[in-house]
């Protein structure tokens, strides 16, 4: 939390490795608004001076309207009215036995983890400034359920949008436009929900590890999220949920929640039990050494029959977790117990090394 940092460069000129980051609750709005200058202490000369972003995921219901802007393009531009590698996204998550990889076990988190980030480094292939936003909710979202951002639904459920929004042309599996019926109004937030304290605070049974206990937050609150849209919401259902963008906002939320708890528990060792629990059925794709579907190509039961959208996304920034992750690779997501970071953060979660790491 130093705003300067001095180091001490060896004679011979090998590397030091140091850790840069931005002032936690300052986050960049836009590209190059932020930056770094290093320069020699003994004479004062500047050596480098260079613009940067401290990009992360952030509140949807806070965005500036250039960030929000940002992310529809984005979004659309994905989608390209149906033609564009979007297609891929909504078909990663349709039901059995594709949705075994992903649900009613615990590597729903993980694997959510790695859908998310694969579709984040997608967006910022087209605007490096773009990072995933989160819905929160278990609070009034007043900004998020409006025409200019996620829609607004006319008497059939069908969302409605200003004039030339990104997603008015939004289609996937040939069907045009998103249907959500709102349970709740937009100034309030759905009653069922489980709020994050309680979330963060699951009660715990007896015998069953500390991830066992959080990893039930796939009911509650992640599932009343979903079906608090009602009817024919596309949101509310597995083999249709991907298709509404809002599903992305709402799984960043349950995964900015996981990150929260994680750092609260200081639980990012993928060795240790407390901070993931392997599958007592013995399922593929939930035990930390598994691979994970569709990113390691992978078909024939037990695994589905397809594998779309090829392998992960790389980063221009970070290394990891390579073309084909693993579960464990999920679990320490900032690389504080060595190694890369998978290269995002959220707004309202530290950056902190546990006790004892150095």
């Amino acid at each position: 939390m130093q705003h300067t940092l001095e180091v001490d460069l060896p004679l011979d000129g090998s590397p030091v490795d140091v850790w840069v980051a931005g002032l936690f609750g300052t986050a960049s709005t836009q590209d190059g608004d932020s930056g770094y200058t290093i320069e020699d202490v003994s004479s004062g000369a500047q050596l480098a001076n260079q613009p940067a972003m401290v990009r992360v995921r952030k509140n949807a219901n806070g965005l500036t309207d250039g960030e929000r802007d940002r992310f529809l393009t984005a979004m659309g531009t994905l989608n390209a009215a149906g033609s564009g590698r979007f297609r891929d996204f909504r078909d990663m998550h349709v039901d059995s036995p594709a949705s075994d990889e992903a649900h009613f076990d615990v590597g729903f988190l993980p694997w959510h983890r790695c859908y998310l980030l694969d579709l984040e480094r997608e967006l910022q292939a087209i605007d490096p400034s773009v990072a995933l936003p989160y819905w929160r909710f278990d609070e009034p979202a007043p900004s998020i359920f409006t025409t200019a951002f996620m829609g607004v639904p006319n008497a059939n459920g069908r969302l409605l949008f200003t004039a030339g929004h990104p997603l008015e042309s939004w289609v996937t599996d040939n069907q045009i436009g998103i249907i959500r019926s709102m349970g709740f109004s937009a100034g309030a937030r759905p009653s069922s929900v489980l709020s994050e304290a309680d979330t963060l605070a699951l009660a715990p049974f007896p015998g069953v590890t500390q991830y066992r206990n959080f990893a039930a937050m796939e009911g509650n609150p992640h599932g009343r999220a979903h079906t608090s849209f009602p009817g024919s919401s596309f949101i509310r259902r597995i083999p249709l949920a991907a298709r509404d963008p809002l599903f992305f906002m709402l799984h960043c939320n349950v995964d900015r929640i996981w990150a929260k708890w994680q750092w609260l528990n200081e639980l990012f060792d993928p060795a240790e039990a407390e901070a993931f629990s392997p599958s007592d059925s013995g399922r593929i794709g939930h035990q930390l050494g598994d691979t994970m579907w569709p990113w390691n190509q992978v078909t024939g039961d037990p695994r589905p029959a397809t594998v779309p959208g090829g392998t992960l996304a790389p980063s221009p920034v970070v290394a990891r977790p390579g073309p084909s992750p693993m579960v464990s690779d999920m679990i320490d997501y900032q690389g504080i117990l060595g190694g890369d970071p998978l290269g995002f953060d959220y707004d309202d979660v530290p950056f902190e090394l546990p006790a004892g790491i150095v």
